[in-house]
């Protein structure tokens, strides 16, 4: 049987500070931050009675009620991979299914039997989400917080019990499904396969734990997407570029004739010319010492389903127009990027910096990005959050802010200076924050403004001390 030791894997959040939409494009790149709000993994062999042979992966998330799910697997013939079947008669989740897990779960076995012959012995999988992936998390840690009986132990704890069902967490937008299809498909394939295979954390498994989690990923949502949160969940963060679709659309599924090899070559890619085009830049993303991200969780009461498809219905519709848009939107992210850069060069020569070129930069990428929105129709930056982030950014130590990624009514990340008081300030300010009234036509107010406890995290996947997760990976319900 294959590897019996456990393993621990987490990878980070995200947020698209700048390319929203033209990431899709692979003209254009994303400058995407990783975050410090981790999803974690934890593998270990799973344990039987002698003489006693299983075919079970079972899937536990203890920080949740009834949040665990049992897989059968079974190695089809012609090289067609693993096919991996939920064992309904044993989840206590009333027999919910979670796609990511599971197309993880065959993918990863399907890349591993196409290394190794060694038989896939059961296994007891632990999934951990660090508190501000869920709104859920928010809630129950200002509930221990103001629990006079709460010691500081359990206030400080880094996981929590969130106290519901997964379905009724409600999640904070930072990628926990990339992030968590990255960390399972590491930890799934550091357990099985056998040492002679690089590592998914060195720099040559990275780029195949990238080629993997992009192909799964884009599975279980049903659509080949830009893939830049699981760039960020590999790489930390990074200016990407996106793949070409067309690079999957060969894969076909598990089950069909040849899968495995398929698989395989894809995510190898040993080849020349190279299969994948991606392109990864991690050498010119900085923030300045002195300067931090934060994300706000939006309580708006509003959503506007399909935007990036009217977005790209606009551009199809007006491609002049919308061209001379998208590059001026492109210049404008790069000179975020190159004044990022130059004040963390200046702060590490203890030069004295100003803010105020970054702070005008920030206002003419949101300046182009409002002149989307009414092109297209489409609230990127809704009339709501332009009061938000105005007000934001008129605190002292804030530089300023974006509605992050393909923008709307959920969230905002700001830009500030890493002080004390001007987090304080900023946090005092947003207890207390609602929109005067609402925005345009049919949208909503902000009824509550949520400072989530994270920033930028430069680094991506990596292994943990599975010590950190002694009181959860034997938790049972």
């Amino acid at each position: 049987m294959a590897s019996e030791g456990s393993v621990a894997i987490s990878a980070p959040g995200k947020v698209l500070l700048a390319g929203g939409y033209l990431v899709v494009d692979r003209a254009h790149t994303g400058l995407v931050f990783g975050l410090d709000a981790r999803i974690h993994v934890h593998v270990q062999t799973l344990p039987t009675s002698p003489g006693v042979s299983l075919s079970e992966i079972i899937v536990r998330s203890p920080q949740f009620r009834d949040a665990d799910w049992r897989y059968g697997y079974r190695l089809g013939e012609k090289k067609s991979g693993y096919e991996v079947v939920q064992l309904k008669g044993h989840s206590s989740s009333a027999l919910s299914q979670n796609r990511f897990v599971q197309t993880a779960l065959a993918y990863a076995l399907s890349y591993v039997s196409s290394h190794s012959n060694a038989r896939i012995g059961p296994a007891l999988v632990t999934i951990i989400a660090d508190a501000d992936y869920y709104s859920a998390g928010l809630s129950r840690r200002r509930k221990l917080d103001s629990t006079e009986s709460a010691s500081k132990e359990d206030s400080n704890k880094r996981f929590i019990d969130f106290d519901c069902s997964l379905q009724n967490a409600n999640k904070t937008g930072l990628g926990s499904s990339a992030a968590l299809v990255t960390a399972f498909t590491a930890a799934i394939v550091g357990h099985y396969l056998p040492a002679t295979v690089p590592a998914m954390t060195t720099d040559i498994g990275k780029a195949r734990l990238h080629n993997l989690a992009q192909a799964a990923h884009c599975t279980a949502q049903g659509k080949i997407g830009s893939g830049f949160d699981v760039a960020a969940a590999v790489y930390g963060s990074c200016i990407y570029r996106r793949f070409s679709p067309s690079i999957l659309e060969k894969l076909g599924d598990v089950g069909m004739t040849g899968f495995a090899e398929r698989l395989q070559l894809l995510v190898d890619d040993t080849e020349s010319p190279k299969l994948w085009d991606t392109e990864i830049d991690k050498s010119t993303v900085r923030m300045p010492k002195g300067l931090r991200l934060v994300m706000c969780d939006v309580d708006c009461g509003s959503e506007t389903p399909g935007m990036v498809k009217k977005v790209f219905q606009w551009r199809k519709e007006n491609p002049e127009e919308a061209t001379l848009l998208w590059m001026t939107l492109q210049r404008g992210n790069e000179d975020l990027i190159r004044e990022l850069r130059r004040l963390a060069s200046e702060v590490e020569e203890g030069k004295t910096v100003s803010y105020q070129n970054l702070r005008e930069i920030i206002l003419t990428i949101r300046s182009l990005i409002r002149e989307m929105s009414v092109k297209a129709g489409v609230p990127i930056e809704p009339t709501v959050q332009t009061q938000l982030l105005d007000a934001c950014s008129a605190l002292p130590g804030v530089i300023g802010g974006v509605v992050p990624g393909a923008g709307g009514f959920d969230a905002v990340v700001l830009i500030l200076e890493d002080k004390d008081d001007v987090l304080e300030g900023l946090e005092s300010f947003l207890k207390s924050y609602k929109s005067q009234e609402s925005g345009d036509e049919g949208e909503g107010k902000i009824e509550r403004v949520r400072l989530l406890g994270v920033k930028q995290e430069m680094e991506g996947i990596r292994t943990e001390d599975i010590s950190l997760y002694r009181d959860w990976i034997n938790l049972s319900r």
